[in-house]
This record gives structure tokens, sequence and C-alpha cells, in this order.
């Protein structure tokens, strides 16, 4: 039964104009109430508080709006949030940020609190009674639910009541013995959780900077922004442009750009990011916030600035150093602010003393160049100084320089490494604390007393392939999660091949909608940093049960194709669910020593006897050799569509058992990384073939836009230097201009090139089929129609998504019907775009763990004297005042000055060393010179030239490398460190049969076979130049002699010189 009644509301409007809103209301009076010590039956759905609790706590409005941050706390249990207070949270100013992170916490399974809809509740609604406040009617609303809360449990639990209102307290506390109204501070946290010391101290930190804001000036700095209402209406008639603050950290305090999406702006004639100078342009807006921006007359456009600078952050260069004028604009509105949690670092003592007399308000500097310093008050500055510390945003008014923050955590001191770890993970957003003892609790257990096994029922629904099968894995060396395995076979009869992926059956494990599966969709994927990771599931599943060990049972998802023994070609497909034992668990280096017909020992057969291990041995070895001419099939086949070959720099930190550096090894390439990660492209490519046909609007795809064209710039420009033309229309003009990009006399000429096609890639993303047109399904890096991601559950909630597709695919051709487990496309896109975010953010830490650790390794180099601190660098580009520059040895990229502080610039001595002297520089696009009393001398793209590395501190930011030229000719190191080794002859012999591989299929398909000459039909050798010619002559030119050589060529040079 409903009882129906008005609600008067008054409400202000955006423009802030008082707004009496009358709404037809109706009353129930059963309404859940979501406690597992409910006696009346109610039908609570969803979360449920616990009744194992001692109380239940009903914030009121005023503690939700002001003290969310502290209800976040997992130690605060049994939180009741009222109707009343929410709403009051989606009224407030800010209101959207507040209310999305309620939204949120109510929601999370992890965070014992529910939402109660005291409003609907007949005995529990108030009516606002004339001239009540707002406030006083929302404090006796959540006060009434308070006492129905605790009747309609029987009195089995108290129910206290915390509130900042002192007069509510006065009035309410004395009315109900066991209703407690107490302050949120002083009462509750102090008195109920004693031990929760991180909870009071952010308490006190948001009440400080509440005092604070109080009494603040009231002169304005900035702007004000814009009403909602004339944004919106600006931007659908294209006067103002809608899009993300992107902040260059280069000159964080003058330089930012606006990127929009092509669907943001009506401007046609817009075809870049728009540029906003200065603070003032820049309006208060922060790094990553949705802006509104309006365009400056063209007269007023400025260009980017093309000069390196000393140090991140500064801006000390002139208008000679900038490009070509951009659209130029200014922001006029925050559509979407995008805080998040920021490290700083507090002054020292003496600096703080000079900002504040009471030493209470103070500037902090965040780690991150990008965002302002953050005004914040703490008695604790003395304490803190030169500690990292967590801050959080509570406003930026249009009569403050600087936004005002409140601390919440103190991480550590600065320059210890597990605080710069720590921070490297706060600043990427990255949560990743030690699993719960009730996410432990589900999962299975394998112990010495109790060993993990098969389950009967399972061997009789899965394939079995442990004996039928040779089965095996190739990972890096030490890996313990063991994502995927492989089979490759030759079937009876010889005419066919059986190739199989064999993917850990994470889903097995974990249920949909289970505490691990919760806190894997919000990590989204395993955190790898240099010298830890950070687990998305228990190491019980990641490292035991789940991981395809050798040796041992495992649950596996398995594609099984059989193929044409000849032509290669897919005769039949399959999908399902399998047993499978692994017989090797073999690393990259060993599997190529076994290609390479390499003597080495592979541990499964150390304790055999010779003859079955020989046996043994040349089974693994015939299978990996198929294995490898299938991949070279399938690598051909996708290089026809336009696949390309990209590059990157990855650098492993090699650590001893203290954690210390002792290495920078940049990664070695080799055949067996291409075969591995081939047969995972084409699992992923026919898995999403599956999915998409069964699922055409809820299937979670990946695809790879294509790149817009000026981020092709550069590399166009440094090819050009070469006489290299770059086609850049399509994928496949692209792989060809790259692969034809190749100079004989250096290789690192065509490994920049394709560095820099890499960096003009845009990011691949995952998305759901209903969200996205056919059209844009195409991944344009390896020329597939459609992709996903399979093959790596343990480690990312993409692919066991993926799974739980494919076996809804599976059960829907056995039962023929409708698949009700399916997330709806709405949700399944929202989701993606979270594992998108997770993805990049796992990214950048990964990048700046190894930043970190690169200048752990020079740090304490003596970079005059330790020959380490030397190396070979090769420019790739050209700036006003210096270059960029790559080396090799270290994997490292970044600048070099021919100009510094004083204005003298880098001149070279007769003996090719360095010194700087009054000059000038003069930039050219492919070079620059710096011309001193001594001479002119130029640096050109691609030259080679010697660098000293040195690291420079920084206590509020992360340490760098700063590089210094010290030599314009290449640096004189052993080969092996400054280019990539050279093949061996296992590894020519593998290149000229692919080669010869690549040639006949192509002859085949073109409908004619090759025409052969003698040797080629006796011998099975190919044409001239070939690997026997070339061993011939190096073995000739090995048995001449040198002096008489050098006789020679001194005869020639005086014959050259008389003429």
């Amino acid at each position: 039964v409903m009882i129906k009644t008005e609600k008067v509301l008054h409400l202000r409007s955006s423009r802030g104009r008082k707004v009496r809103v009358v709404r037809e209301h109706y009353l129930r009076e059963r309404v859940p109430c979501s406690s597992a010590l409910c006696q009346a039956e109610c039908q609570n759905e969803g979360k449920v508080l616990s009744a194992d609790l001692t109380h239940y706590v009903v914030p009121d409005a005023g503690v939700v709006c002001d003290f969310l941050e502290v209800l976040e706390f997992r130690e605060l249990q049994g939180v009741v949030f009222t109707q009343t207070a929410c709403q009051a949270a989606q009224q407030s100013r800010g209101r959207s940020r507040l209310y999305n992170r309620l939204r949120s916490l109510l929601k999370d399974p992890r965070h014992d609190c529910i939402l109660f809809a005291n409003e609907f509740q007949q005995y529990s609604f108030c009516l606002r009674e004339k001239g009540e406040s707002q406030e006083k009617w929302q404090t006796r609303c959540i006060y009434h639910s308070a006492v129905w809360y605790y009747n309609h449990l029987a009195g089995l639990r108290p129910v206290v009541m915390i509130t900042e209102d002192l007069e509510a307290i006065a009035e309410y506390s004395s009315l109900n013995s066991e209703v407690y109204v107490i302050s949120t501070q002083v009462e509750y946290l102090r008195s109920f959780c004693p031990d929760l010391l991180a909870a009071q101290e952010l308490y006190c930190s948001i009440s400080q900077a509440m005092q604070e804001r109080e009494s603040e000036s009231t002169e304005r700095e900035f702007a004000d922004h814009l009403p909602a209402e004339v944004l919106e209406a600006g931007i659908k008639s294209g006067r103002y442009i809608q899009g993300t603050l992107n902040v260059n950290k280069h000159r964080a305090q003058h330089e930012a750009f606006v990127r929009f999406e092509g669907s943001a702006s009506k401007n046609t004639e817009l075809n870049s990011d728009i540029l906003v100078c200065g603070g003032k342009h820049r309006n208060r807006a922060v790094q990553g916030d949705v802006v509104a921006v309006e365009l400056l007359p063209v007269k007023e456009w400025q260009g980017r600035n093309t000069a390196l600078t000393e140090g991140l952050g500064e801006d000390k260069t002139g208008d000679e150093t900038q490009s070509q004028p951009m659209p130029t604009g200014r922001v006029v509105g925050i559509l979407q602010r995008n805080w998040r949690d920021y490290v700083v670092t507090f002054p020292p003592w003496e600096e703080v003393q000079s900002q504040s007399r009471n030493s209470q308000r103070i500037l902090v500097t965040p780690w991150d160049y990008r965002i302002p310093k953050i005004r914040i008050s703490t008695q604790r500055a003395k304490d803190l100084q030169d500690h990292r510390v967590i801050v959080r945003l509570d406003s930026w008014e249009s009569t403050s320089l600087y936004p005002n923050g409140h601390t919440v955590r103190v991480l550590g001191k600065a320059g210890e490494l597990e605080t710069e770890v720590q921070t490297i993970l706060v600043e990427c957003c990255i949560y990743a604390p030690p699993f719960s003892e009730a996410q432990l609790k589900e999962m299975p257990v394998n112990s010495e007393e109790n060993p993990w096994k098969v389950d009967p029922s399972e061997v009789n629904a899965r394939l079995d392939l442990r004996d039928t099968h040779l089965v095996f894995s190739i990972d890096p060396l030490g890996c313990e999660d063991v994502d995927d395995t492989l089979s490759v076979q030759v079937l009876p009869g010889g005419k066919r091949l059986q190739l199989g992926v064999h993917i850990a059956d994470v889903t097995h494990f974990v249920q949909e909608g289970s505490l691990t599966d919760l806190e894997a969709r919000a990590r989204a994927t395993t955190y790898y940093l240099a010298d830890r990771r950070y687990d998305m599931l228990p190491a019980v599943l990641s490292a035991d049960l789940c991981s395809l060990l050798g040796g041992v049972d495992r649950y596996a998802m398995s594609v099984l194709w059989e193929l044409d023994a000849q032509s290669l070609s897919v005769c039949k497909v399959w999908y399902g669910r399998t047993i499978i034992r692994s017989t090797y668990q073999l690393h990259y280096e060993l599997a190529q020593a076994l290609l390479n017909g390499e003597q080495v020992e592979v541990p499964e057969l150390a304790q055999m006897e010779q003859a079955e291990r020989d046996q043994r041995l040349t089974e693994l070895r015939q299978a990996l050799e198929l294995l490898t001419r299938l991949a070279r099939h399938l690598r051909a086949q996708r290089d026809k569509g336009g696949a390309l070959e990209l590059e990157g720099v990855e650098v492993r930190a090699q650590l001893d058992s203290d954690r210390n550096i002792t290495a920078l090894v940049p990664k070695q390439p080799l055949e067996v990384h291409e075969t591995v990660a081939e047969c995972m492209i084409y699992a992923n490519h026919w898995v999403a073939r599956k999915i998409q046909e069964h699922f055409p609007h809820q299937a979670l795809l990946r695809r790879h836009p294509p790149p817009r064209q000026e981020f092709f710039n550069r590399l166009i420009d440094c090819a050009k230097t070469r006489g290299f033309s770059i086609d850049t229309r399509s994928n496949k003009a692209l792989a060809d201009s790259l692969d034809q990009a190749a100079d004989p006399l250096d290789p690192l000429v065509n490994r920049l090139l394709r560095m820099m096609a890499t960096q003009a890639m845009s990011n691949a993303q995952y998305f759901s089929t209903g969200a996205c047109p056919e059209e844009q399904y195409y991944h344009y890096g390896l020329a597939l129609d459609r992709y996903t991601h399979f093959t790596s559950p343990i480690r990312r909630y993409a692919d066991i998504i993926v799974h739980r597709l494919l076996m809804s695919a599976i059960s829907a051709e056995k039962e023929s019907g409708p698949n009700t487990h399916l997330v709806p496309n709405k949700e399944l896109e929202e989701l993606a775009q979270q594992i998108n975010s997770r993805n990049r953010a796992a990214q950048i830490a990964q990048k700046q763990s190894t930043e970190l650790f690169q200048c752990l390794y020079f740090k304490d180099k003596d970079p005059v004297t330790d020959e380490r601190c030397v190396a070979d660098a090769v420019v790739y580009s050209i700036r006003a005042n210096g270059m960029l520059v790559f080396v090799p040895r270290y994997g490292l990229k970044g600048a070099v000055y021919l100009k510094n502080r004083d204005g003298h610039v880098l001149s070279l001595k007769r003996d090719g060393s360095c010194v700087w002297q009054p000059g000038s520089l003069q930039r050219y696009p492919d070079k620059i010179s710096s011309t001193t009393s001594i001479g002119t001398h130029t640096f050109n793209v691609f030259d080679h030239i010697t660098v000293r590395v040195s690291v420079q501190s920084s206590r509020c930011h992360s340490d760098s490398l700063c590089l210094e030229v010290i030599a314009n000719r290449p640096h004189q190191t052993p080969q092996a460190e400054c280019h990539p080794a050279p093949r061996g002859r296992s590894e020519l012999v593998q290149e000229v049969v692919r080669l010869a591989e690549e040639a006949s299929q192509q002859a085949n398909e073109n409908g004619r076979a090759p025409k052969l000459t003698r040797e080629e039909r006796e011998f099975r050798q190919s044409r001239k130049p070939n690997l026997y010619s070339l061993l011939v002559e190096i073995g000739e030119l090995a048995l001449l002699d040198l002096a008489a050589c050098e006789q020679i060529s001194a005869g020639s040079q005086a014959c050259t010189a008389s003429a």
C-alpha cells in the first residue's frame, strides 16, 4: 500500500536563483533495510550489512558531503547512507565528483555500507516544516531514520548517528538511549575506532582545510567560469570547443594543449590541438580536466616552443624558438574535474616560516610537474619536511592563485626506494593492497597436507590432452604466471597438422561476481615494476593452480586448428575446455638454443637415460622447428595485409639478491619471441571471430585506430635526411617503406625510424562491439579485421571476460538457446573504458619504475671517471638549442644541450672533444651548427656522438638522467655494446630458409612453380648471392696475407694521390 503526499524542494539553479519545486511523493510501509539482522523479512537484494557488527553508523548530510573520504576507510563497517544524505551530496557544490564517489562506494561489495531509502519509508519520512532550513530538515530526517532502523531491527544493535552539528547533538542525544547522536571525530573516531589513526588524521586535515577556506580573500585572480547551460549551448553552436587539458610537463607553467575528439568540435578548420598559453588562460584547469575553450583571434595565435628546457617545468626561452602559429585559446569553463590523489613534497622548514606567519598554511610542490603548487593547512609542516605526502584537492576559487587541498597520508622520506615506488603507484592511481581474508577464503587449497587434484567430473566434461599431446611453454626465465602453452603435431596420415594454443582456465576458479572477481575487475591487470609485481589474482591462482607449470595437471581453455600440411590453410577449428600436462617449461633463450642446434641441457630430461634423452630431445626440436615454420607462415600472411614491425625500447633492470641494481640490460630480440607471439596473435584473432559472430553487440574486442597523419611528420623528416621516403597512406605502405629504409652501414637508422613510427601510433583499445561500427573494428598494427585478448587471463581481466564470452558461445551452439548471462552492451563498454584506463596506468608505472632504476644505476657512479657513464648515442631529432639522442647501450632517450644557461655554445676542438665558448647556433631541419672562435661544427641527424650520463637529483620530483656531449664522434666501446650482435651461422641459415619459403609460397600463389637451376634442384641451394657463396668468400678473405693487403692498399692510395 502506498500513501501519496507532496514534497516541496527549495533548490538553486546553476545561475544561483532560488527555485521552488513541488513533487508528488509516494510512501510505503515496506522498504528494504539491507541488514542481516532484519526481523521483518524484508526483500533485501544486493549488499547486506553483516550481523557480526557491534553497531551501525548513520552519518548525517553534512558528514557525507564534507567527510566522505573518512567514510571510505574499509575498517569503518556497518555504514547506513540515507537517501536524504545522498541527495544532499548530489545537490552540493562540486556535486558530480562527490556523488559519483558515493555511488561507487555503495556499489563496491568490498565496503560494508548500504543505501536506505528513508524518504520512501512511511514511518521515517519527515515533511519539511514551514520556516525550517534545509540543513535542519535533513538532520531531522536522518535522525528519524536512525530511530526507525533501531526499532526495525528490534533493538538487536545500537545505532550511532554522527554529525558535525552541535545543536543537533544537544537536541537529539538524550531522546533515545540506544540511538547515539555524537560528533564524528571527538566521540566516534576516538571512542569507537581508536586504532584507526589514519582516519583521525584525515579528519583533522579536512577540518583544518575547511576552516582556512572560510578566511580566504575576495580579490579575483582568475575570470569566473561560465554557467553549465551557457557552456553546453556554446559547444553545440561551435563557439566553444570541448576537450581534455594536457599540460606540457617540460613547460608546465606556460604551455598546455586541449585535445578534442572529432565530434567535439563544430569548427571544421581545426585539425590540431588547441594551445593554451599561461596560467591565466588556463583559468584553474588542472591536467586531465575536461574543459570548454574559446579560440582567441587569429592574430593572437602562438606556436609551440621548440627549444629544450634545462629542467622539467622551466620556462626561459623566447619567441625565436616558437614553431608556426597554431590555434590558441583560453579556458572558459570546466565541464568535468578529474582530480585524483597527488603526491607532494613539503618544503624545508626555513621556507615554511617565510611563507606563513603561523606556519599552518603552506605551499607544497607536487611530484608531477604538470600540477600547480597546492596550498594546504597543517600543523605538522616541520615534521613533514622532505617527506612525500598524499594530498587531495578541495577547491580552486577565482580569488586564489593556487588550489586548496588537504593531506591524506604520509608515504615516507623522499629519496628512499620504497617511498619512490609508492609515489609512482599513487601517481598512476594504482591501488593494490594485499588480498583480504574474505577473498582468500574463496581460493582452492593446495598444500602438502591437502594437495589439489583434478575433479573427476571435470575429466568427463573436458577434452583430456595429457597423454595425446606434447604440450610445452616458452616464457621469460623465472616466469611464475605461465598463462599459455603450445602443442603442434603431424596427424596420422601426414596430410594434416594440428596446432594447439592452451590457455589457463582462470574462469573455472574465479566465479563471476565473487569477491576475487570484483577485485580483479578493479585492478584490471597485473602491474609489473622493475623490481616487483602486483598480481591481479591471489598467488595460489596466479603462481600455482592457474599457472600452466611443467609436469602437473592443469585446466585449460584450448583452440585447436587442423591445417593442411602443405599449404598450411585452416581445415578445422575446435574451441573448448581441456585438461593438459605441460611436458616442458622452456625459457626463450633455451628454446632458441634448441632451434639453433646447440648442445644444451633441458631440465626435464636431465635424469633420463642417454637413449631416451636423445629421442625426447629430437621430438622437442622437431616440434619447435614445426612451430617456427607455422609462425613464419602466419607472419607472412599478416605482412601481406600490412602488419607493422615496430620497435620499442625495452630495458630490464638486473637486480641482485638484495634488490640492488647491477646492470641495465636491453632486451635482445630472438626469433622464438616472434614464434610465440604469432601463435598468440592467431589464437586471439580466431577467438575474436568466434565471439563477435555469436554476440555481434556484446563482444569485447580490441581495436587499433589508424594514427593521425600529422604524428608522422618527425618520422618523414628524419627519413628524408638519409634519402628515404616514408609512405604513411596505409599500414601496408608504411610497412613497406620501413623495410626499404635500411642503411647497410648503420642498422640503428632503421631501428630509430621504427621507434619513431611506434611513437606516432595511437593506443590500441578494448571496446564493446555494440558501441562501435564494424568498420572501426580493424587493428591497424596487426592488420587484422577482428582482434581481442584471450591468451593471458592470469594477468589481464579483459581475457577473463573473453573466456566467459567464448564459453557462452560454445554453450549457445550446443543448447541452441539464448544466453542470459551476457553483460549488457552499455555496462561492457564502461568496463572496457575502465580496463583501458588501468592498462594505460600500468604502462606508465612500468616506464616510470624503469626510469627510477636507471637513475639508481648511475647514481653511485662517478660520471667523470667511471667508463660505464660514457656511451655512444645517435642523434634522432634537432631542436632550437640542442638535440634528442638515443643511447642503445642502455636503451635511453634524452636531450643534449648545445647552448647553456650562460649563453655559451658547444664547440669542438681538433681532437673531437667539446668545450663551451661564446658563439651562436643555427638550426636546420636535418642538422644544427655551432659557430665559435674555433670554427663552425655541425651535428647531423643519425650522427653518432659520445655522451656522458649523470643523475640530476630533485628534492620535490623524481631524479632524472642528464646527457652531456663530450665528443662529436662515436664512442669506442666493444661492438656488442653499441650495435646489435652479429647474427650467428644458425640465424643466417634461418633467415635464408625463411626468405626461400616466402618466395616459394608467393610463387605457388601466383600459379607457377619457381624455375630451378641444376644446383637448386640437386642440392636445394638458393640463387647467388646465397649463404654458401658468402661463406666461401669470407673464407677466402680470411686466408689472405694481412700485411700484403696493407701494402696493396697503401700503393693504391699513393697512385690516387699522384693522379
